[in-house]
């Protein structure tokens, strides 16, 4: 996810031109991983329950034609409210970890969940900003989240052996 969001960042526009298929394969990845992670380790917490509702979003977007369309026209507010809560699932799994391990590695899982919520709020409250450049914009955004998840999604793995 980290290399995905890379080419994301660095091909703003095709990625804002294609920008449903990218968030399906988000939902559809999170989702699964964690699911997976969840009933390896016994954990159903929030974490479980957001990978549940992932998977059905992606299912939905991709095969739902008319809620493709409205996803089109709502995408900036749909991604801003996915870095929201994958921000406070990544700071409520770093809080977690770190009562349980002596690594360090939580504090960067902190600092991207932050930052997560942080980049989810002003998009959500300043989605006009995107004005004239919105697909490079979108794009940038994209990738940046799937970098904070490929981050997370690896911090979560590393701690969990």
């Amino acid at each position: 996810m980290v290399i995905f969001g890379i080419i994301c960042i660095f091909t703003p526009m095709a990625t804002a031109l294609s920008m449903n298929v990218y968030i399906v394969i988000l939902a559809a990845v999170y989702g699964v991983v964690g699911i997976v992670y969840g009933i390896a380790n016994k954990t159903y917490g929030v974490g479980f329950v957001f990978s549940i509702i992932s998977v059905v979003f992606g299912i939905a977007v991709l095969f739902l034609p008319n809620l493709l369309l409205l996803a089109d026209a709502i995408i900036i507010y749909m991604v801003a409210g996915w870095f929201v809560v994958q921000g406070f699932v990544s700071i409520f799994t770093s809080i977690r970890v770190s009562k349980v391990t002596q690594s360090k590695m939580w504090i960067f899982q902190l600092i991207f969940g932050i930052l997560g919520v942080l980049l989810g709020i002003y998009s959500f409250f300043h989605p006009m900003i995107f004005g004239l450049s919105v697909a490079w914009i979108v794009g940038i955004l994209i990738g940046a989240f799937f970098i904070e998840t490929g981050f997370t999604m690896m911090f979560i793995s590393s701690e969990s052996k």
